[in-house]
């Protein structure tokens, strides 16, 4: 199975957040979510984030190999030097990244405040879990 029919097939299973934001924000709530947005993603706040994602990425890839697949061509590459998956992040580009086998995902859209995960190993969801808090992050189910 290539990368691409992976990415596909974990598209329909249940999945996470990675967010600078502890759960998800009530359609009705009282708060200036929008505006707030807007703030987070500017600089320098944004580049913040980025660095963020991927130190929570470089963290994840000492203890899972991952393939970087970019979304834009039909590229992809297996464990990344360090300096390649901090240039893919930091530049915003919409990535999805293959873990335990192709049986876990992370996308980065490029344009928004947050990760997804898909899949359902749980010892890797804990492990991202883990990291993430240490960077700062929230992981929460919608």
């Amino acid at each position: 199975m290539s990368p691409f029919d992976a990415i596909d097939r974990l598209h329909t299973l249940p999945y996470c957040i990675i967010d600078i934001l502890p759960k998800q924000v009530p359609a009705d709530g009282e708060g200036q979510y929008f505006k707030i947005e807007q703030y987070f993603l500017s600089e320098p706040q944004r580049g913040i984030i980025d660095r963020r994602f991927a130190n929570v990425l470089l963290k994840l890839n000492c203890y899972k190999d991952l393939t970087v697949c970019l979304a834009a061509t039909d590229k992809h590459l297996d464990n990344p030097t360090p300096q390649e998956l901090e240039e893919m992040v930091m530049s915003r580009q919409p990535l999805s990244i293959l873990l335990d086998g192709s049986q876990s995902l992370i996308d980065i859209t490029g344009d928004d405040h947050y990760m997804t995960f898909y899949g359902h190993n749980e010892e890797t969801l804990n492990l991202i879990n883990s990291i993430a808090t240490a960077e700062g992050l929230h992981l929460w189910k919608p």
